[in-house]
């Protein structure tokens, strides 16, 4: 019994470790590549598992390099995710997200994949997906933009991408970070754009310095392949968008992020007179705070 008591402190560490909040602005990196010692270090114990999870605003959604949610849109996200360490160096994740506005239908991710981790160097692949619950369809029909607007699409339906991950660590609190995603998104029936889908290609750079971290995110999109498309469109119509964010971790507990949704974007332009409607890429900067409690 005395040994049992002796190690119960220890089989919480894990568990500890798990319960600290994560930032919510960390650049497009999921809970299995955020600044927990125990996954960046990549010194989870062999057959162990960590279980994670946060709540924080949906500011850090908009930095996320698959979908791009409006900043200022309010709401909250929810996430939590499972590791377990299959060697020492490579660690199999689940994660599953939801954000949820007070006028809007709710959006549910889920995202599976692994990671290689040196301490050093790490290197993740996941598939992703993310999704409105199905009762969401006939909102656009009653109620012209409710739906969520995801990547300046009002009529998002669901999303699937395959994401590449890395962090090259400089020292123990500076680093660099790297992610690439491919998808498609869908959108809904009677949509004003007139498409079924669209094929998303994203690339992120980011800077960690002690407290400090930033990231700059491309994103294309344009319709899907091979299908038949109106007359005013073209096969190489796309649509383009580059968003800068900041954050800064404050000592308690707290942080604070800037930067702007779409400081630059693009689109080809339709060859009617008045077109069909392009996504919305207006500029948005914005400022925010957030308190973990």
């Amino acid at each position: 019994m005395r040994r049992l008591l002796l190690t119960l402190p220890l089989l919480c560490v894990p568990l500890l470790a798990a319960g600290q909040t994560l930032d919510g602005d960390q650049q497009g990196n999921p809970v299995w590549l955020q600044q927990s010692a125990l996954a960046k270090s990549g010194q989870l114990p062999q057959g162990s598992l960590l279980v994670q999870s946060q709540n924080a605003s949906t500011a850090g959604a908009q930095n996320n390099s698959n979908l791009s949610f409006n900043p200022l849109s309010g709401g909250t996200v929810s996430s939590s995710g499972l590791q377990y360490s299959v060697t020492p160096n490579v660690t199999a994740q689940a994660d599953v997200t939801q954000r949820s506005w007070v006028s809007q239908p709710r959006i549910v991710g889920s995202e599976v994949g692994a990671t290689y981790n040196t301490g050093r160097y790490s290197l993740g692949l996941s598939v992703a997906q993310d999704q409105m619950p199905n009762s969401a369809v006939v909102l656009p029909r009653v109620l012209p933009g409710a739906v969520t607007g995801v990547n300046g699409l009002a009529d998002f339906d669901s999303s699937t991408q395959v994401n590449a991950r890395g962090r090259f660590a400089l020292n123990n609190n500076n680093g660099v970070l790297l992610g690439a995603s491919m998808g498609r998104i869908r959108l809904m029936p009677g949509n004003l754009l007139g498409l079924n889908a669209l094929d998303q290609k994203a690339l992120s750079f980011g800077v960690e310095h002690g407290s400090v971290s930033g990231s700059i995110i491309g994103r294309t999109m344009q319709p899907e392949q091979g299908v038949g498309l109106p007359s005013s469109f073209t096969t190489d119509r796309r649509w383009n968008s580059i968003d800068l964010g900041v954050t800064w971790r404050l000592p308690w507990q707290g942080s604070l992020s800037f930067g702007a949704q779409n400081l630059w974007s693009s689109g080809n332009s339709t060859n009617t007179p008045a077109g069909p409607p392009e996504p919305d890429q207006s500029r948005t900067p914005y400022v925010q705070y957030h308190q973990d409690l």
